[in-house]
């Protein structure tokens, strides 16, 4: 068939030219929207700046073909083939390409917004600056591929293969990389913010200067990969390998990655505000020095020696323990969990509930907080729902009144700045203490209950897996046992003002506070 008969039948509203062959013709212009062209041989023809909106050109044989500028929006072109095939401005959003071969074509520029390319074999195709918003890529090949300034925000790159294909400067920013391939890839300042790149593989990859905020990288393999001067504030690295990554300068700012493998990394200059430090592997590190400014401006500088650094970036995680003198009965459960879910409605630092361990006569509430600092002010609003929060919280108190008041200089303490932040934090605590008290609910219900009333052990435990044991109620362990009413005479005993209070000594406050990362420039 020839180009002006094919023209012509069209024109007469025929559709249908299902396996027509019009190799190396011209139909640059034409329009043939809606125009069914599947199986047929369309290689080496011009195509260029032709409509072929909503076509279906599945199974049709494209290579070398000339598409520039072509209007392919919403065309079928499932398992066709556009080997070498010239792409450039071709508008194929919404188009259907599933399982389509692509390999070595020029698609800079074009629009693929949307576009289903399921499976689509996009091997060393040049796609820089093109449109790939919300498209699905999932199990595409796009190993060697170029998408250097590509728009790829929400789209699904799931399992797919990107070794050693340049994504420099390329927007990824939510988009889907979970399990993907990406060895050698260059995302050197690409905006991955908010991807999820869960599990995949970026062995030896190039992220420098990269915006990974917010990034899901849990389970990801980045061993070998530059990180150098990328932004991973908030990112989730858990389990994450990063054997021999270079993470110089790189900002962790409030980042989670406990059980990542650190082995061999580079932490030189890496900005650690607010992030944990334990849970990781860290044999053989290079860090001379970190940024732990809340902004990363370098104003709060800690320096290691050679071996310093290791113990640095050990830590065991911050903990506070409440162990009541009681066994946890099931209206205390209901009461424990009310009282706790309205303490964190208005103080979100206690993040999570506690963790729980009930024995025949005790029962163990451990709380695990983000940083050493926010231990004593966790601690005053923990013990809120027991009789022994006024003591405990007393106790806080006189320990940070007790550091303010000697002269502990000699002991290596820097008192005026360390006494300033536990200060400001506890007064913090203490009004938003008093707001949850005046709410009362919760509380109320708890302080009815004989297993609130039940001497309790409050334990500070730091990330240098020091201890201080912060109130030590007199009675607890000690039952006062009266056949006619136990539970009534050992409450009322335990709640005697006669009581007396031990405070820790000052050097161990001291120690236990020395270890806090408090660092002055």
């Amino acid at each position: 068939m020839t180009v002006e008969e094919l023209l012509e039948k069209y024109a007469a509203g025929v559709l249908d030219f299902t396996g027509v062959d019009l190799c190396e013709a011209n139909l640059s212009g034409v329009k043939l929207n809606g125009v069914n062209l599947s199986h047929a041989n369309l290689s080496v023809v011009n195509l260029s700046g032709a409509n072929l909106s909503e076509a279906n050109l599945s199974h049709a044989k494209l290579n070398v073909a000339r598409l520039s500028g072509a209007n392919l929006t919403s065309a079928i072109l499932n398992n066709s083939s556009l080997n070498v095939a010239n792409l450039i401005r071709a508008d194929l959003s919404r188009a259907q390409l599933r399982e389509a071969t692509l390999i070595r074509a020029e698609l800079i520029r074009a629009d693929l917004s949307r576009t289903d390319l399921f499976e689509a074999n996009l091997t060393s195709a040049d796609l820089r600056e093109a449109t790939l918003r919300q498209a699905n890529l999932r199990r595409a090949n796009l190993s060697e591929a170029t998408l250097r300034g590509c728009s790829l925000t929400g789209a699904n790159l799931e399992t797919a293969n990107l070794n050693a294909t340049d994504m420099g400067r390329a927007d990824l920013s939510g988009a889907n990389l979970r399990d993907a391939e990406l060895r050698q890839a260059n995302l050197s300042r690409a905006n991955l913010s908010g991807a999820d790149l869960s599990g995949a593989n970026l062995r030896w990859a190039d992220l420098s200067g990269a915006n990974l905020r917010w990034a899901d990288l849990s389970n990801a393999k980045l061993s070998g990969a530059s990180l150098i001067g990328a932004d991973l504030s908030n990112a989730n690295l858990t389990n994450a390998s990063l054997v021999h990554t270079d993470l110089t300068q790189a900002k962790l700012i409030k980042a989670e990655w406990i059980g990542a493998d650190l082995t061999g990394a580079v932490l030189t200059g890496a900005k650690l505000y607010a992030t944990s430090r334990f849970g990781l592997k860290t044999e053989g590190i290079t860090c001379e020095w970190v940024d732990l400014s809340p902004t990363g401006d370098r104003s709060i500088i800690q320096k290691f020696n050679s071996e310093d650094s290791g113990d640095f970036f050990n830590e065991t995680p911050p903990t506070i323990r409440i162990i009541v003198d009681a066994a946890l009965e099931h209206d205390a459960n209901f009461a424990l969990a009310g009282s706790y879910y309205e303490i964190y409605r208005e103080y979100r630092k206690l993040k999570q509930p506690p963790t729980i361990e009930i024995g025949r006569r005790r029962t163990i509430l451990t709380f695990r907080v983000d940083s050493d600092q926010d231990l004593f002010a966790t601690a005053y609003i923990a013990i809120l729902p027991f009789i022994d929060a006024t003591n405990t919280q007393q106790n806080i108190d006189r320990l940070l009144e007790m550091i303010r008041g000697e002269d502990i200089s000699l002991l290596g303490l820097k008192t005026p700045h360390r006494v300033r932040q536990l200060r400001t934090l506890i007064e913090e605590a203490r009004n938003q203490a008093q707001i949850i008290r005046d709410m009362r609910k919760n509380l109320e219900l708890a302080a009815k209950l004989n297993f609130f009333k039940a001497p309790t052990q409050t334990i500070l435990t730091n990330s240098s897996a020091q201890t201080l044991i912060l109130y030590d109620n007199p009675y607890f362990g000690k039952r006062f046992i009266n056949p006619l009413d136990a539970n009534a005479t050992f409450f009322d005993n335990i709640t005697s003002e006669s009581a007396q209070y031990m405070l820790p000594s000052l050097n161990m406050v001291v120690d236990f506070v020395k270890s806090f990362y408090y660092i002055e420039q």
